[in-house]
């Protein structure tokens, strides 16, 4: 279980045009790091919409928003492409990130268990640090909330 003030576990992932991405890359830069289920759900998209509605007030701040799911390159593609997103998205199909953030957790839905993402996002300082932990929040109201908590 990660914590505030720890250093937050690094990661090699591709974003939706194939380049790796490293969270080492954006030292020097506070981060909002996302962990969402799935591409095209609605939860999900009404997600990554409020962030894209507000991503100039966090660039104004620089802040850079980053989405990991376990969707492929070309899920994400087209989900940017069909809702404008303009912040990094980045595939997790081998669960690296998802895992070493602990979100991977298990979940029930209608009586069933299964594993799954747990909506969650970090706030990740410039130093590489965890500075918020912000557990099963609701898709709508994520993103305002963290720009007021910045």
């Amino acid at each position: 279980m990660l914590n505030i003030n720890d250093k937050a576990p690094e990661f090699t992932l591709k974003d939706k045009d194939g380049k790796e991405v490293r969270l080492s890359d954006f030292i020097g830069k506070r981060i909002v790091l996302y962990f969402y289920p799935k591409d095209n759900t609605p939860g999900c998209t009404r997600q990554a919409c409020a962030f894209a509605g507000i991503y100039g007030e966090f660039q104004k701040k620089g802040v850079e928003v980053i989405g990991i799911s376990r969707d492929s390159i070309a899920s994400h593609v087209k989900f940017a492409e069909k809702y404008n997103l303009p912040f990094t998205l980045l595939s997790d199909p081998e669960l690296e990130a998802i895992k070493s953030y602990g979100v991977w957790q298990e979940k029930k839905m209608y009586g069933k268990t299964s594993f799954g993402v747990v909506r969650t996002t970090f706030i990740i300082d410039k130093d590489g640090r965890i500075e918020k932990i912000m557990p099963k929040v609701k898709p709508d109201t994520n993103a305002a909330e963290i720009l007021e908590w910045l």
